[in-house]
């Protein structure tokens, strides 16, 4: 079962063929989509759609509305991933990540979905019914959050009736959203593809290991009629290990470079 929050499909208006890029759920890991973003620019690749789940939607709203890779960068490195968990105990997870929302508005303002420059979806879970919940319009920084918070690690959202934790349950590299909102084509980005799992340190990695790695083989089945999948080798590193933002970063660019190139300029080919 799927939930769309409102936003009518953008299908109609596309003209030619458009691309969407949808970038996956990783944690930490989520600093390879800023080396992405530089690739993109440097091949002169732009989508006309964008989605993300968890990391990668928060990468994806700053993209959408209008935010370079150098200022996303230089965000990423600076970014306290622990600053942004407030510790709350409930019943529902030890983590808050309302400073997370707090970020989203600090460096976007009170934006909604439905306004972005480029026309954005993000994905996230109804615990309460194990639905995907995919956010077309409303508050930002709310889907964000959303979008964000790895159950048991993070207490979910509330949101108009819904339980809402992290949209890597339903769909971690989210390529459907694009094709309804109208994109002909699609490239997305795997976090966990090439990752291998260590030795959890505590309780939090305990949960994210185990959340993260046994939804990877659903999301290979997801994203295999993406018209191109980049998957950086992450494997050596860690999910929680802000020290290698900067590694991850190049990571991510190492892969999407020639990848991207090589796509781009077979798609730039007049057809004869």
């Amino acid at each position: 079962m799927e939930t769309i929050v409102n936003g009518a499909s953008e299908a109609g208006a596309a003209t030619g063929k458009t691309t969407g890029l949808a970038l996956g759920g990783g944690a930490v890991l989520g600093a390879a989509h800023v080396g992405v973003l530089k690739a993109m620019h440097e091949v002169g690749f732009r989508p006309e759609f964008i989605s993300g789940t968890s990391i990668g939607s928060f990468v994806a709203a700053l993209y959408a509305f209008g935010m370079g890779w150098e200022r996303i960068e230089a965000l990423a490195l600076d970014l306290d991933w622990f600053d942004l968990s407030g510790l709350t105990l409930s019943e529902y997870g030890l983590l808050s990540n309302r400073k997370f929302g707090t970020l989203v508005n600090r460096l976007l303002g009170s934006c909604r979905i439905e306004d972005a420059p480029i026309p954005l979806a993000i994905v996230a879970t109804d615990i309460s019914t194990g639905s995907k919940v995919v956010f077309r319009d409303g508050d930002v920084a709310t889907a964000v959050m959303a979008s964000s918070s790895i159950p048991g690690v993070f207490r979910p959202v509330e949101y108009r009736g819904m339980l809402l934790v992290d949209g890597v349950l339903t769909e971690n590299v989210p390529i459907s959203p694009l094709s309804e909102m109208g994109a002909d084509r699609v490239v997305c980005v795997d976090l966990l593809g090439r990752h291998t799992f260590r030795r959890p340190e505590h309780l939090a990695t305990l949960l994210m290991n185990a959340f993260y790695s046994a939804l990877r083989t659903l999301s290979e089945l997801q994203i295999r009629n993406a018209d191109l999948v980049i998957t950086p080798d992450l494997s050596g590193f860690s999910m929680v290990d802000m020290s290698a933002v900067s590694a991850i970063l190049e990571a991510g660019y190492a892969e999407a470079y020639p990848a991207l190139k090589a796509w781009h300029g077979d798609e730039q080919q007049p057809v004869t």
